[in-house]
């Protein structure tokens, strides 16, 4: 343990401890905070070493001042913050790392709740999606949670557990197996478990973790990727076939995107998987006619979008005043596509994607004359399909009608 000038540490130390408190620290580490002549911590933490004599500091809402005092004490004091488990896992260790320099912070973590919950549950936790409500708008999680099939999500003294589970519930989510961890890793642990609907009605301690297991949950009721026509209602059969929906999903690259427009959205069935495809992201869809509205709604009722929102309206007039897009499909343009074009494309964001379908050949022409006019980097593609259907006891294949894909990249330096 080397010293810096006056006594003080070159680094400060950024010691994880877990809730049976001095007792989960290995000696390295313990020996770290008993030699501190500054502790930082949380009023949990600092209580866990009522008889120590350093000068403390409670970190609560004060994180500027918390960086102002260890700048000052770097080289010159022993300085240690205390941290639940690791604090690289939602802490305080890479915002310190930022403001110090990544040389003059020392991290040690130790097993944190994550690990633990899953630990004494028997899961892998490898592909778990682990989500913070803690301190978070609880709708932001909602879309990745939707797409999860192994959930650990921090809660906090407003999204209690109860309030995670009924918010989960009502977006769509099946009464899926779970569990709250309380108190991991000291003398008051406690686990319960419970369905969705059992957590919603309990009260837990305020330190926990909630884990929601949906594996043995059947997923048919979770659109994936292209699924077929029959999956949604339509309304008069217009819907956007499987093979094409699956094409211009891939055109899209939702993945790049953070906000998408959906222009002309129908039945929503384009809507709704893209919005699946986005869990970090958002999606707007924008619909004028009544009767399409009332069947988007019914499927959306059937496959929740919690990131997803439904506008009523006419494009170009309707698109006025909605925020910047990364994304825009154009399933339907109500007459006035040149008019869409040029609008969506001024509001798109620079490495933006513009996708449009077309079954016209006066649209495609329209199309073409657009994308000239911008010169954008476009692509155009043609889909034709084939089903096959039953004929005299065999198979032959029943064509559909094609579907242009067009698509337009705006530049990252866009004129």
């Amino acid at each position: 343990m080397s010293r810096g000038e006056g006594g003080g540490w070159p680094v400060v130390h950024i010691v994880g401890i877990g809730d049976g408190g001095a007792e989960t620290l290995a000696p390295p580490q313990r020996a770290l905070v008993e030699a501190a002549d500054l502790l930082c911590g949380g009023v949990r933490h600092l209580a866990f070493f009522p008889e120590h004599a350093a000068e403390r500091f409670a970190i609560r809402s004060n994180i500027a001042a918390l960086g102002d005092l260890l700048e000052a004490s770097v080289g010159r004091r022993r300085a240690v913050v205390l941290a639940s488990g690791d604090p690289c896992f939602y802490g305080v260790g890479p915002l310190l790392a930022q403001r110090l320099g990544r040389e003059r912070v020392c991290i040690h973590p130790v097993a944190g709740s994550v690990a633990l919950a899953f630990a004494r549950l028997g899961l892998p936790w490898q592909d778990a999606a682990v989500l913070s409500a803690h301190g978070r708008p609880l709708a932001s999680i909602l879309p990745r949670a939707l797409c999860g099939r192994l959930l650990a999500i921090l809660t906090d003294a407003e999204n209690t557990p109860a309030r995670v589970a009924e918010a989960l519930r009502r977006a769509g989510m099946e009464n899926a197996r779970a569990a709250v961890c309380e108190r991991l890793g000291g003398s008051a642990e406690r686990l319960v478990h419970g369905r969705l609907d059992d957590i919603a009605r309990q009260e837990f301690d305020p330190l926990n973790l909630l884990v929601i297991d949906r594996e043995s949950c059947p997923s048919a009721d979770r659109p994936g990727f292209g699924l077929d026509e029959s999956s949604y209602e339509s309304e008069r059969g217009q819907i956007t076939k499987a093979e094409v929906r699956a094409i211009t999903l891939s055109k899209l690259e939702p993945w790049r995107h953070a906000l998408v427009w959906d222009i002309g959205s129908g039945s929503g069935s384009l809507a709704i998987e893209l919005a699946g495809q986005m869990p970090h992201g958002r999606l707007i869809a924008i619909e004028p006619d009544p009767a399409q509205l009332t069947v988007m709604r019914r499927n959306l009722a059937r496959y929740p979008r919690s990131n997803l929102t439904l506008i009523a309206g006419a494009a170009p007039e309707a698109l006025a005043g909605l925020p910047a897009p990364d994304g825009v499909f154009i399933g339907g343009s109500g007459g006035a596509l040149l008019e869409v074009l040029r609008t969506s494309a001024g509001a798109l964001r620079p490495g933006g994607r513009l996708v449009a379908n077309f079954t016209l050949l006066e649209s495609v022409a329209e199309w073409q004359a657009f994308a000239g006019e911008r010169g954008w980097p476009a692509q155009m593609v043609q889909v034709s399909i084939a089903r096959g259907a039953p004929l005299g006891g065999g198979t032959h294949l029943s064509p559909l009608g094609p579907v242009f894909v067009a698509s337009l990249s705006r530049p990252e330096a866009a004129r």
